[in-house]
């Protein structure tokens, strides 16, 4: 029989499930913004977070309806 490591059924289960989430410096990262600037656009309701573990996570369907809402869609007003 092949046993599989306890690593590498996480490994697995990580690559088949969406990724639902993301840290606040994860969020910075997707968004090519610094961590203070996400923690900014939270304190001022442009971003939503849940808070109900120790550290705030930012749905996916979040920063997508936050680049949605702030994006122009006429271009450049220059």
């Amino acid at each position: 029989m092949n046993k599989i490591s306890l690593d590498q059924k996480s490994e697995d289960a990580s690559q088949q499930l969406p990724r639902l989430a993301y840290t606040m410096r994860e969020t910075a990262e997707i968004l090519g913004v610094s961590y203070i600037t996400v923690w900014r656009l939270l304190q001022r309701g442009k971003l939503r977070a849940s808070d109900a573990i120790r550290n705030k996570i930012i749905p996916r369907t979040e920063i997508e309806r936050f680049l949605r809402d702030t994006t122009s869609e006429g271009g450049c007003n220059a």
